[in-house]
């Protein structure tokens, strides 16, 4: 046996989420869907890390994410890396990329903006770590957002 087990069981084929700031990662996890999963799916917070102080990891059995689906995480956790296993060995990693657009994932915090009012929803174009909404032109930093 190694001189250190691992803190979390190593999965056969699926996709590793690491680097999540620990406060994080249960919004990643929901924003995922990973609670509707019928897959195991391992959740840790508070895991010591080199990089951030302390951090979360999810390790999800049998499920590949979209590209569309890891750009959702750079809301709430814009620098996680996702390793792709397959056959209990690590074949890709990818980094979180910020999308230049955010549809429907983001509440407009201005009250006023009709999707806060009407059943629609939200559309964010992204600059420089700002959001600004398409219908009312409000802006947000992307650090300080509610998700819907």
């Amino acid at each position: 046996m190694n001189k250190k087990e691992r803190l979390v069981a190593a999965i056969e084929h699926g996709t590793v989420i690491d680097h999540i700031p620990t406060e994080k990662t249960y919004q990643v996890a929901s924003l995922l869907g990973l609670f509707e999963l019928k897959t195991p799916v391992t959740i840790g917070f508070n895991y010591p890390s080199k990089k951030v102080g302390c951090k979360g990891i999810i390790k999800v059995s049998d499920k590949f994410f979209t590209d569309d689906e890891i750009s959702r995480l750079s809301v709430v956790a814009p620098n996680v890396i996702l390793s792709i296993i397959r056959d209990y060995e690590v074949v890709e990693k990818k980094a979180v990329v910020t999308p230049e657009e955010i549809k429907g994932i983001v509440k407009c915090n201005n009250p006023k903006c009709i999707t806060n009012n009407e059943p629609m929803a939200t559309h964010f174009h992204v600059a420089n770590g700002v959001l600004t909404c398409r219908y009312c032109e409000k802006e947000q930093d992307i650090n300080k957002v509610e998700l819907c």
